[in-house]
């Protein structure tokens, strides 16, 4: 057996005291006596420390060897009872195992003995749940294993056990091409029906288009018949009709589901301790990479430590991907690997025939895999990718498991990958709408609030109806019982979900030639209805939040900015919908004390305008683009506005004439009470509270010499300005 860890050359160690004696002598000549000393125990202590660290780790790198050599040896079947060798060479291979992790010659050594049936079950079952390796595990090793299971020593409950460790070691495993070639094999075993779930679990995993045949195709008909609708089966048969959908003439379920159960749970715990060992304690934060990049040394799993993994297959020998000619792999292989793919061009000229990498996670840190998948309408890849990410969403939310709280960052920074993959594909998940719907009730708002929010803002466009439960009500009880900050932040996201929904039906359009005899126009009716839901959702929570708030200003900003993109929908987006905001939105506004709110006003109420005015045109010239008429309560909804607005600004007449049933109209007898003098005065253009600072820098710097601040004179110059537009004069 080859030597796993060389120990250090004493000469070596010789040379690195000497130049730390060499050091400390330096020092010594510039320092104090003291200090020197102070140093010189220091150092001393510090060197003692790491001797016997390094004697420990030699000490246990022997007992590891020598436990490892022991199962080596194993030829005949050996009982655990009363055999304290046995038992002392188990506990020191567990016990290293769950430390630091196995190197693949170990791995090797312990699956062979745990699959050969030499050993009783009870130490079989121990020896797979400590195979945690350290780096990678050999692709040899992995079909030396299963060629054990043609042998048929092994019992069914460790064959099931290394199976679930199969799938959770699955993206550790450095090629796959043996493997792939053993796909009858596992295809065979599917009758068994303890075995079936996790074979059906792992042919999923190595599925490609060429391992779908009309017999596999039939058998796994067969076994649903005789089983039922089986979860595993239907995502293995979900998976062939993707691939071939004239094999599988069989209707499967439309809507996406956990179709298999969490295999790796028996070595989460470890693989985290181990690469928290490896890599310190604080997370690292892994960010979208618009861009290829260079292979990571190793092999990770999402699912096992939070990390996504990298887009190779070659993890053993990087510089070999360097040597091999694009030429050459496409005169011999008729698939690219993407471990090679580092170019746009390459992209391009390989697109046909490239070939994914068997964990879909990885695609999110490749930008050339996002292009691929924008260009080609694969849904295999999209099942897959949203199978995998549904499934990692619910076993990595910190707010599921407790055991999951202390891995908050890194989940944060796994929800900001998926948000920037969002993004730059322009499309939001179903799999995050599936785990959103889900986590919201249970949310508390405060655990990863920035990321959660994002998210909400992408998804997918669907019935309202579907979302108010899952969606709006449970976020509404949120909203209402949480800070100012969570209202506006809430506000923020609910807008960019309008554009986002807005900006696919725009897209809609120009991939259509002839919007006339377009499909979309029979689902428009849809689309308009829940846009119109949403607009009409954030209205109800904005007037709420704004009588909670006392009407701040900072969330009357965020409202407002809202409507801005609501105000524009006819004309912008090309969608015939306008929705007038609430009272309670547009009156706290027009009364506002902060100028920017109310000038943020009359821009909306003026696009407002120019959307209905083009829309009426529209409907005189009979222009039959879309279809669809304006009611006409949005007129009149508008027009009662525009009288408020401009008989509060302008006229001075707004107490009189605001007939709006929720305006601000009173009697002349309790304006009479509230004694305030030139009470109609009290909001025009010129006394408005949010205009009134800039008309007394207005008359201070037009008459500075006027202390008296007369401030008809400003409606005079406006009278006067008003005269000459008229007349053509400016």
């Amino acid at each position: 057996m080859q030597q796993r860890e060389n120990v250090k050359n004493p000469k070596q160690a010789f040379q690195v005291r000497g130049s730390s004696l060499s050091a400390w002598q330096i020092g010594e000549r510039t320092a104090g006596p003291k200090t020197a000393d102070l140093k010189s125990a220091q150092k001393h202590e510090k060197g003692k420390q790491q001797s016997a660290s390094d004697q420990a780790g030699n000490n246990t790198q022997d007992h590891l060897e020598q436990a490892l050599t022991y199962f080596e040896r194993v030829k005949d079947y050996i009982p655990l009872k009363k055999n304290e060798v046995l038992q002392k060479h188990l506990a020191t291979v567990e016990s290293i195992a769950l430390q630091r992790g196995l190197s693949p010659e170990g791995l090797d050594v312990l699956l062979n003995v745990a699959l050969s049936g030499h050993l009783a079950d009870t130490v079989n079952t121990r020896i797979l749940k400590c195979l945690i390796p350290a780096s990678v595990i050999a692709e040899s090793s992995v079909v030396s294993a299963v060629s054990w299971l043609c042998v048929g020593k092994c019992s069914g409950s460790t064959q099931l056990l290394f199976l679930r460790w199969l799938i959770a070691m699955f993206d550790f495993i450095d090629h796959k091409e043996k493997l792939h070639a053993l796909y009858g094999f596992f295809f065979c075993s599917l009758q068994d029906e303890k075995l079936c779930p996790y074979v059906c679990h792992l042919l999923y995993l190595l599925t490609r288009r060429e391992s779908v045949k009309p017999f596999r195709v039939r058998r796994l008909v067969d076994l649903q018949a005789k089983m039922g609708m089986q979860p595993h089966l239907q995502a293995l048969l979900s998976l062939y009709k993707l691939f071939c959908p004239e094999m599988v003439s069989i209707t499967l379920p439309a809507k996406m589901k956990t179709y298999f159960k969490n295999s790796e749970s028996l070595w989460k715990a470890a693989i985290n301790t181990i690469r928290r060992r490896n890599q310190g304690t604080s997370p690292t934060s892994q960010q979208l990479i618009l861009g290829t990049g260079h292979p990571q040394s190793r092999k990770r799993k999402w699912n096992t430590q939070l990390i996504l993994p990298v887009c190779s297959t070659d993890t053993n020998n990087p510089a070999r991907s360097k040597e091999i000619n694009h030429a050459d792999i496409l005169s011999h292989s008729e698939s690219f690997p993407v471990e090679q793919l580092h170019t746009f061009s390459q992209l391009l000229q390989n697109i046909h025939c490239l070939e994914f990498p068997s964990q879909m996670g990885s695609v999110l840190r490749n930008s050339l895999l996002l292009h691929y998948i924008n260009c080609v309408k694969d849904e295999s890849i999209y099942l897959r990718l949203y199978y995998w990410m549904g499934q990692t969403l619910q076993e990595e939310c910190t707010w599921y498991k407790l055991d999951n709280q202390q891995y908050e960052e890194e989940f944060k920074d796994f929800l900001d990958i998926v948000y920037k993959t969002e993004c730059f594909l322009q499309e939001g998940f179903s799999s995050c709408e599936e785990f959103l719907y889900k986590s919201l009730p249970l949310w508390d708002g405060f655990c990863c609030r920035s990321q959660i929010l994002r998210l909400v803002s992408w998804i997918p466009l669907s019935s309202f109806s579907e979302m108010k439960p899952h969606l709006c009500e449970p976020l509404a009880q949120l909203f209402f019982t949480s800070s100012l900050y969570f209202k506006c932040s809430v506000l923020e996201s609910l807008k960019e979900l309008l554009q986002n929904w807005l900006n696919w039906h725009v897209m809609q359009l120009d991939m259509e030639s002839d919007p006339k005899i377009s499909p979309l126009n029979t689902t428009l009716s849809g689309l308009v209805n829940s846009v119109a839901e949403l607009i009409h959702f954030v209205g109800w929570i904005a007037t709420v939040a704004l009588r909670l708030e006392n009407n701040a200003t900072f969330l009357l900003y965020f409202i407002l900015d809202f409507y801005e993109t609501v105000c524009d929908v006819y004309l912008k987006y090309n969608l015939p919908l306008l929705v007038m905001p609430p009272p309670g939105v547009f009156y706290p506004a027009l009364l506002s004390m902060d100028a920017v709110s109310l000038n943020q006003l009359c821009y909306i109420m003026y696009r407002y305008r120019t959307n209905l005015v083009a829309a009426k045109e529209n409907e005189l010239i009979k222009k039959t683009i879309l279809q669809f008429k304006f009611s006409s309560q949005t007129y009149q909804e508008y027009n009662q506005y525009i009288m408020a607005m401009v008989g509060c600004l302008w006229t001075s007449s707004a107490f009189q004439k605001d007939i709006h049933p929720q305006g601000i109209r009173l009697d002349s007898e309790v304006l009479k009470k509230t004694r305030v003098q030139e009470v109609r005065n009290s909001f025009n253009i010129v006394h408005h509270p949010a205009l009134m600072g800039y008309a007394i820098l207005f008359l201070q710097q037009a008459w500075p010499e006027d202390k008296t601040l007369n401030f008809n004179l400003i409606k005079v110059m406006c009278f006067i300005f008003k005269y000459y537009v008229k007349t053509g004069c400016i």
